[in-house]
Parts: structure tokens; sequence; C-alpha cells
């Protein structure tokens, strides 16, 4: 099984984090954004005797990109994502701009992840959900057997994700979440973007944005 291991990084407070098996690590999300935090990211990697073999992107907020350059430079890793997120990658510099804060330019993808794709990181596997709504290509990494999701931005504790940002749709959040996430087993932790994690029952039903949803449909 794999270890699930948040980092929180960024005056955006973003949820970073490192999947691993005690060996080998996908680095999901890389929010750090000064040497400090990229320092200790890169101390927890060493400590542990961990080896990043590939990152991932959920989307291409800027809060979730911030370390990109860092992880192509010091480990050579280039980002898999969904392909309509590609855009948006190429535009972090711009978008940490209009917050006044600096960022790298991304490399570009190594490839790109679509809906039911699959990760691998020894034996153990991540499933790739389509979830739009929030940002363009959103996906979530399903983690079957440690009965986790790493959701982004798309559901959080008793929340969602933004919609007024380019790209973003209400109606299309929630029906990812209704018709991608809530399909999942109600103990499914689910390893936000931001904040605590939750549960996929507690969400199913607590969460008032899908109270409201279900009066509408």
């Amino acid at each position: 099984m794999l270890r699930i291991v948040p980092f929180t990084f960024n005056p955006f407070q973003e949820n970073t984090y490192v999947l691993h098996d005690g060996r080998e690590a996908v680095l999901v999300d890389p929010g750090c954004w000064n040497t400090g935090e990229e320092h200790e990211l890169e101390t927890y990697l060493a400590e542990n005797g961990l080896t990043p073999v590939k990152l991932v992107l959920t989307h291409a907020h800027i809060d979730h990109v911030m370390g990109c350059a860092w992880a192509e430079k010091r480990y050579g890793l280039r980002p898999w994502m969904h392909r309509d997120g590609e855009e948006l990658l190429k535009r972090a510099p711009a978008q940490a701009a209009i917050y006044g804060l600096h960022c790298e330019p991304a490399p570009p993808p190594a490839g790109h992840l679509g809906d039911g794709d699959v990760v691998l990181l020894g034996n153990a596997r991540m499933e790739v959900l389509f979830v739009p709504g929030h940002a363009p290509g959103h996906i979530a990494l399903y983690l079957p057997e440690e009965q986790a999701v790493i959701a982004g931005d798309v559901l959080f504790h008793r929340s969602i994700g933004r919609t007024d940002l380019p790209g973003g749709d209400l109606d299309t959040l929630l029906t990812s979440i209704t018709t991608k996430l809530f399909p999942l087993p109600e103990e499914v932790v689910v390893h936000s973007g931001h904040g605590p994690t939750t549960t996929i029952g507690d969400e199913r039903r607590h969460n008032p944005f899908l109270k409201t949803f279900a009066r509408r449909s």
C-alpha cells in the first residue's frame, strides 16, 4: 500500500502530496514556491530514501504548479496531466503575476492522463477520474487499495471548488462530483487540494452544496 503524505505550501495554503511505497514516490501538485518549501520537500524525500519517479497534476492553477520548474531541475520530472489543462499550465507565470507572485515557467507535460487511465507505482494502482468544472482538464486519482482519492480542488470538507475562474462551470463541477466521486465507497478518504481530509460518505450526507444540487435536480 502507498503512504499519502501531505505538505501545505505557498500563500494559497495548497496541499502538495507525496505518494510512496517506501522506495519510489509520485509527486502530486507540487506547490512549493520558495527555497524553504523546496528544501522541506527534498529533505523528506531524502530522509526517507525515496526516489521521485513521476509528477502528476490534478489541474494547472498557479497554486498547484509553482514547484514544477524545481521538480524538473532537481529530479528531471515533467508533469503528467490532462491535455485540456495544457494552455493553463503555459500561463503559470502570468497567473502568478496577477497575485503579485513570481513563478518560473513550468516544463511541458511528459504525457497526458485521461479518464480511465491508470498510474502505476510498483504494485500500486491509481485510477484517473476526469472531473472538470473547477478548471480545464481537472483529474482526480483514486487509490482503491488505500481507499483514498486525491481530489484536487473538486471536493472539500463541506465545500466544493470555486467556479468563477476561467474555464469553471458550476453545473459541470457538481455533475463531476455526483457521477465520478460519489459512486466511490463511502469510507474512501478525500485528500483535497486545500484544507483537511473528509470522506465520500460524509460529503454525500452533509455537503450543503450537493444538497442544493440534489434539490435542483
